[in-house]
């Protein structure tokens, strides 16, 4: 392509990028030499892990009291088109979605329809004895004792291509031995939040996604989220890629249903992140209390506490006090994170995956909450307890 049709092309997706902003109600205020000296910060930060680490793409955006501040897109979201990644672009979420999912149950515990501490099996005709001590809030808190479906530690292996429909999660859950007695460990379980979709779907009629959407997404204005299908044609659909001995490979097919649940996935952008995390400044979806039960370090039997409330890791980093959870999926892997007390929220949404520990995420949104945050700088993170 000539150089001036190149950049022709590129000033044209600079103005649809910001149009698109704009009409998404989402235009950063203009910046100080101070805001802009901040953002040439983190544009540093991002471009430099990118190189190396080997990802393909980036999309962050970083929310100071409720407010963008900055929003932008780094590297590719398509490797073989060469398409450049924007904040607009739609990537898998992963496991950000359990916060959805442990809102709607608050939600329906503030109505009544369900307790915290209710046995599972009273919403679950399927349950079997062995889940008969298992409740609601063990789900929430991976306490349950309930195996995964990974082939770990004698979990059962689930066929990522075959399509799962809800009773066939059911069986397949139902079928394992159990790990521990509720409330003995705390054991991450995407199971007990497959079981919280049904529990959601068996108390509204409604399915999970369409109580999310009826109850969150849309009150929220979150237009871009979008169930995960290896069949719709969806614009600003960012590729994902799996790092496979040090080199960059597509991401391998795998049944919808396999990422499409309660625990994990669905297609969203950090804009909508931004809109989820201002909700949570306030009482528009469910009561400050309720927020500061999920926010509430889970207490085991032993009289232990680990650092996990509900669909929310807990920490405190040289004193401040740290929300977050990842999101780890073959091809992508996402973080986001609120520093409370400081007012300072980040997303991050990177299109490779397989990074089990979210160690990528993880390090990219230290150094950025260290650029907004100066006490952060060199900072060791305590999974302690508040």
């Amino acid at each position: 392509m000539a150089p001036t049709r190149l950049s022709a092309l590129r000033i044209l997706l600079a103005f649809c990028a910001a149009s698109a902003s704009l009409l998404l109600g989402l235009a950063m205020p203009a910046q100080s030499p101070e805001g802009r000296g901040l953002s040439n910060q983190v544009d540093e930060i991002v471009r430099a892990q990118m190189r190396e680490q080997n990802i393909p793409g980036v999309s962050l955006a970083v929310i100071q009291r409720g407010k963008i501040v900055k929003a932008a897109g780094y590297g590719f979201a398509d490797l073989e088109l060469r398409v450049p990644v924007s904040p607009e672009m739609l990537f898998k979420s992963g496991s950000l979605v359990k916060q959805f999912t442990a809102t709607s149950v608050m939600m329906l515990v503030e109505e009544g329809k369900i307790g915290l501490d209710d046995k599972i099996s009273k919403y679950l005709v399927q349950a079997p004895p062995l889940w008969n001590q298992v409740t609601i809030r063990h789900l929430l808190t991976h306490t349950s004792g309930i195996r995964d479906f990974f082939g770990e530690d004698g979990d059962v292996q689930y066929d990522t291509h075959r399509e799962y429909t809800e009773d066939d999660w059911l069986k397949l859950f139902a079928a394992q031995s159990m790990r521990f007695s509720p409330s003995d460990k705390w054991s991450y379980c995407n199971a007990g939040y497959i079981l919280l979709g049904a529990v959601i779907h068996k108390v509204t009629g409604k399915t999970w996604f369409e109580f999310e959407k009826e109850r969150i997404f849309d009150p929220l204005g979150m237009t871009s989220v979008t169930p995960i299908s290896t069949e719709e044609i969806l614009a600003n659909r960012a590729s994902g890629y799996a790092l496979k001995d040090g080199k960059l490979k597509n991401e391998p097919w795998a049944a919808s249903s396999s990422d499409f649940t309660a625990a994990g996935s669905v297609y969203l952008n950090v804009f909508d992140m931004a809109k989820w995390d201002a909700a949570l400044n306030t009482e528009q979806l469910i009561r400050r209390s309720s927020l500061e039960q999920m926010w509430t370090p889970v207490k085991l039997k032993d009289g232990s506490v680990y650092p996990y409330g509900f669909a929310f890791r807990i920490r405190r980093v040289n004193g401040h006090r740290l929300i977050q959870h990842d999101g780890v999926e073959t091809s992508f892997t996402t973080r986001f994170v609120r520093y409370v007390n400081d007012g300072i929220s980040i997303v991050v949404f990177m299109n490779v995956g397989e990074d089990e520990e979210a160690l990528m995420p993880t390090r990219m949104t230290d150094n950025i909450a260290a650029i907004y945050i100066p006490a952060l700088k060199g900072a060791v993170t305590q999974p302690t307890p508040d």
